[in-house]
């Protein structure tokens, strides 16, 4: 999510700020219950609201969805945002997912990051908008990493796949799927700057380089 400054797009990013908090308030929700309805942290609906950042066009739908509001109302507000990066994180350790996504959000502060307990959530989320880049535990119960990696690249096969997990033994068998990447947790900014320069992203300035 890039952090936009100048002229009309401050006053654009204004608008859309005033006009998603107004919606939030009419539905009664607080931004941690938006917050978990949209996949994102708090900070991101504060983000939005405080009119730092804009969703791109795929996250303003789905806030039109959540808050049951006509898109063009929010739309109408904005024009085509310069956030086009779309990750996913997903760990079914709720603690884990937490301090991983504050890392993620460190290392990549212009990428709209969508956080996921439930691989099941993470699918859903895969149909709805595009995924550039999935962080995937190997891990997680009835579900694996190598499972979700599969349904995520069936979706779309444009999706770049790396693994995280606490077992350095996975490597071998993660590298006989499609994945692009393999970083052993717990997670350090250093691992995953390194692992994003290797899988050459598009990141805009501010982004990975420190």
């Amino acid at each position: 999510m890039n952090k936009v400054k100048g002229g009309r797009t401050d006053t654009m990013n204004i608008l859309f700020a005033d006009a998603l908090r107004k919606l939030r308030l009419q539905k009664g929700l607080t931004q941690s219950q938006l917050a978990a309805l949209m996949y994102v942290n708090k900070a991101t609906i504060s983000k939005w609201e405080s009119g730092s950042r804009l969703p791109d066009a795929a996250m303003i739908t789905r806030l039109a969805e959540v808050l049951r509001a006509d898109v063009r109302t929010l739309l109408s507000t904005t024009y085509d945002s310069d956030e086009s990066f779309n990750m996913i994180i997903v760990d079914d350790n709720k603690a884990i997912l937490s301090y991983n996504l504050l890392i993620l959000e460190e290392v990549a502060p212009n990428a709209a990051i969508a956080s996921f307990s439930c691989p099941q959530a993470s699918i859903e989320y895969a149909k709805r908008h595009r995924t550039d880049l999935a962080f995937l535990d190997i891990e997680m119960g009835v579900v694996s990493g190598f499972d979700l990696c599969r349904d995520l690249l069936e979706i779309n096969p444009g999706t770049k796949v790396v693994y995280l997990t606490a077992y350095p033994e996975y490597s071998l068998n993660a590298w006989n799927t499609d994945a692009c990447g393999f970083i052993v947790k717990p997670l350090i900014p250093e691992d995953v700057r390194r692992q994003l320069k290797k899988l050459c992203l598009p990141f805009p300035a501010g982004g990975v380089d420190e």
